[in-house]
């Protein structure tokens, strides 16, 4: 029997064990980076801080809590990804089945670790300037608008369109000649500079609303999620890019006074 899993009966039990303990596994640390994605928020309203930390320590920890709720974040549309690459990669690669999934998962964190270092550069940038002009201080609410608009008719452009598809793309489609390291890698860096891409508006979204909002990460969250997996993901994000739009012109028409 060919459950698509393995080519006889016995085969395929043992791919469905270890595909379930694959499953288990993306849960188990789901659960722990959503588990401290929720302490470092609550420690973040909380107002607690490292004293005497350094610019680097400051960066660091930066990085590691971003890392952490980036897991959160992206395990529930990134697992069915590594899923299609286990299924293309089993026959080959046997036993180092699980390796090269963790490397390719590791290829894609390392992209948005990238991200994060540069959206952590413009924070500094742009805090640096407000003290310096402190009139940009009061340019932030129509900036918030203006950046909501502008996220919202990212998700409606064809470009956002094209990285939605790649992020749906089985790893089989020519890309990914043969399943070793040097290719999971490559795939997963791949797949996290696409799923980079397509999330450019929900990012932004995040990044002002408040990188450790509960709220907007779990509705983000689920947005993603809902975008790489339904069956008409363009609808999804256009839906989510309409949404956008019509919250970044209320927000700037409040910014300006008119309502």
């Amino acid at each position: 029997m060919d459950t698509g899993l393995g080519t006889n009966t016995s085969g395929s039990r043992i791919n469905f064990a270890s595909e379930w303990a694959f499953i288990g596994a993306s849960a188990l640390v789901f659960l722990a980076s959503a588990g401290a994605t929720i302490y470092y928020s609550m420690e973040s309203m909380s107002g607690m801080s490292m004293p005497g930390q350094t610019w680097l320590g400051s960066a660091a920890s930066f990085m590691g809590i971003w890392i952490v709720m980036m897991l959160a974040m992206m395990l529930p549309s990134l697992v069915p990804e590594l899923l299609r690459y286990r299924a293309f990669a089993r026959s080959e690669a046997g036993p180092q089945l699980a390796p090269l999934t963790v490397l390719a998962g590791a290829g894609y964190f390392v992209v948005w670790a990238g991200f994060e270092l540069a959206a952590y550069v413009l924070g500094l940038l742009w805090s640096a300037a407000s003290m310096q002009w402190m009139d940009l201080t009061n340019t932030e609410p129509a900036a918030t608008g203006l950046i909501m608009l502008l996220a919202g008719i990212y998700q409606l452009m064809g470009w956002k369109a094209h990285q939605l598809d790649c992020c749906r793309e089985n790893p089989d489609s020519g890309q990914l000649p043969t399943p070793d390291s040097r290719a999971a890698w490559t795939y997963g860096l791949r797949l996290g500079w696409h799923c980079v891409l397509c999330c450019l508006g929900f990012m932004a979204i995040l990044l002002i609303t408040g990188m450790m909002n509960l709220a907007s990460m779990a509705i983000i969250a689920v947005a993603i999620t809902v975008e790489r997996l339904a069956p008409r993901p363009q609808l999804i994000a256009r839906t989510a890019g309409f949404i956008m739009i019509v919250a970044g012109v209320l927000v700037f028409a409040r910014a300006l006074g008119v309502v």
